[in-house]
């Protein structure tokens, strides 16, 4: 269950998300994910995303532990999404992988495990960094490392498998899968008003895949992506909005999101920040608001990963002929 103060979403897995999570992606510094992630927990939050790339697993675990021994809360109120790293792509390393980010996490089961992207990566070492020069294209197909995460739910290790980063062709044909055991629950793609995503936003909605915006602010590390990133919290729109109803530019921004029907995992580290952008269910937009947002989209993403651009199952090749 979630926090009283966060509605959920239900999955077509029988499980419930929250429909606000706190995001903890391209945060290094030493224990700020850690003392963030207790400031999270402190609020509100009870839907924790993280990732085994992030390296930042290690950290939420040692936030979450202490909450439960005190009794702030229960491991049955928390939802922790992480996610399985390409160069684990391989059916034999995927049980193994997700293992470790249990460890990291101190916990005895995932309520969300994703596929991070839907290309896998060969390297000698598995653990070399997203932008190491050591990692090479892998012709292991996303299908075969469906089947292996199927497995960890009948282990009972996670309780709902997804994807992150599908476009519509690659979950078609995952979705066509023979004897497809579990049905993927959710996928975590880029969704802001510059970016509205809306094709691949309907298409999951067609076929009960819930959405997870992660950047749903329209930010994204610089160091993956190639293009200058523009400010939507400064948007006219956006800041003529925020003054109407006296609220952040984030927190319209945040609310325009939950109206539309999916959910998000904003990050800070800024505790104010994180307070906020919880506190976005005492207002809401009007149909023709959050339609007045829905036309900022520019078509842009802030995180394009280029470096894999000409890895097989790349899933923005569009980008390749964006000009």
């Amino acid at each position: 269950m979630a926090s009283s103060k966060v509605p959920n979403m239900q999955l077509n897995s029988g499980h419930e998300m929250p429909v606000v999570g706190y995001g903890t992606f391209n945060l290094f510094k030493e224990n700020e994910v850690r003392d963030a992630t207790r400031v999270a927990l402190e609020v509100g939050y009870r839907h924790i995303d993280t990732a085994w790339v992030y390296k930042t697993e290690a950290e939420v675990g040692d936030a979450i532990t202490p909450k439960i021994q005190d009794g702030s809360v229960k491991r049955s109120d928390l939802f922790i999404t992480t996610k399985l790293w390409n160069t684990y792509h391989h059916p034999d390393d995927v049980e193994e992988h997700c293992r470790d980010s249990l460890a990291k996490l101190q916990t005895d089961y995932l309520d969300l495990y994703l596929m991070h992207w839907p290309f896998a990566v060969a390297a000698e070492d598995k653990t070399a960094w997203i932008l190491s020069e050591s990692l090479k294209p892998s012709d292991i197909d996303y299908i075969d490392t469906w089947r292996a995460m199927e497995e960890l739910v009948i282990k009972g290790l996670v309780k709902t498998i997804g994807v992150s980063n599908f476009n519509i062709q690659q979950l078609k044909r995952l979705l066509a899968a023979d004897n497809l055991r579990y049905k993927p629950a959710v996928n975590q793609v880029e969704v802001h008003p510059y970016y509205t995503n809306n094709e691949l936003l309907d298409y999951c909605k067609q076929e009960n895949i819930v959405v997870t915006a992660y950047s749903p602010l329209g930010k994204g590390g610089a160091a993956y992506t190639s293009q200058p990133l523009p400010n939507i919290l400064e948007d006219a729109v956006v800041t003529k909005l925020a003054a109407k109803y006296n609220k952040s530019p984030a927190q319209v921004v945040l609310r325009w999101a939950i109206g539309r029907g999916y959910t998000v995992v904003p990050k800070s580290v800024t505790p104010s920040r994180i307070k906020d952008n919880l506190e976005i269910f005492d207002f809401a937009l009007t149909e023709d608001e959050i339609r007045t947002i829905s036309g900022l989209d520019r078509n842009f993403k802030c995180v394009t990963l280029d470096k894999f651009k000409d890895y097989p199952e790349y899933p923005f090749t569009w980008l390749s002929t964006k000009k």
